[in-house]
């Protein structure tokens, strides 16, 4: 270590248990909406769930009790989770240009108007408009939680990150609901499509990234973060900074302009 300032993992079997986990969930996946089961769906499940717990516990030991995560080691870690966000905007950049594609060259399948003839847009101004303030006001609560974890309060970085949470959690039950609610669904032509895939993946990062702040939450709640070594709070802030850029673009392309 002392010619090293890398950290060399050791041997894990977590990529190999996470690899396995998603092939059961794609094939379970496939296998229920065929209507042949949920079997592998539910192993799937549980192989992931279990990589995770158990991955994540052996990166918290490296980083809050072994010593591992050096100054070199987190530079490598923020490029990494740099790095990770650009190939995020890549992937909704797809969404984006499929959804400009179809809305500015309008045609005559479509009724020569947007959005098609026969679909009801929602209307931007309600719903929609609430889940963004909620998700607005979950930035402003990360952040309150990161300058409180940097200023050494443990107890303001707790309340910041319990409010962030509850409302990532409350914009999951709102867009749950309007989507329960829509008068027309992902089989609906393109612009089903585009507007349930593009909103429906934001979603899945809203409960990835409530995920990651909870577990951000417990690692303060053990005292496993201070004030001058607390990364994983850092990317996971990062993380659910890009969502929400991410929803105001959504918010002003698709629900308010497309409408």
């Amino acid at each position: 270590m002392g010619r090293n300032p890398f950290h060399l993992v050791s041997f894990s079997p977590w990529p190999l248990t996470g690899s396995v986990g998603a092939f059961f969930l794609v094939s379970g996946w496939a296998s229920w909406f065929n209507g042949y089961g949920t079997g592998c769906t539910y192993i799937g499940v549980f192989l992931v769930s279990l990589t995770m717990i158990q991955w994540w516990r052996d990166v918290s030991r490296e980083g809050a009790f072994q010593g591992f995560h050096t100054s070199n080691v987190c530079s490598g870690l923020r490029w990494g989770m740099i790095l990770f966000i650009v190939s995020e905007v890549c992937f909704f950049f797809a969404f984006f240009w499929s959804y400009f594609h179809s809305s500015l060259s309008v045609v005559v399948e479509l009724g020569l108007c947007w959005p098609p003839s026969g679909v009801e847009a929602l209307d931007p101004f309600s719903v929609p408009l609430l889940n963004t303030v909620v998700l607005l006001a979950s930035g402003v609560s990360a952040t309150w939680a990161h300058h409180s974890l940097m200023e050494g309060s443990r107890s303001g970085a707790i309340q910041g990150l319990v409010v962030t949470v509850g409302l990532g959690l409350y914009f999951t039950y709102l867009q749950a609901m309007e989507y329960y609610e829509t008068s027309f669904t992902i089989s609906d032509g393109v612009y089903g499509s585009t507007f349930f895939v593009a909103t429906g993946f934001h979603g899945a990062h809203v409960i990835i990234g409530s995920t990651f702040l909870l577990v951000c939450l417990w690692r303060v709640w053990v005292h496993q973060f201070s004030s001058s070594h607390h990364f994983g709070f850092e990317a996971a802030a990062w993380y659910w900074h890009f969502v929400d850029v991410v929803w105001l673009f959504l918010y002003v392309c698709i629900y308010w302009w497309g409408s």
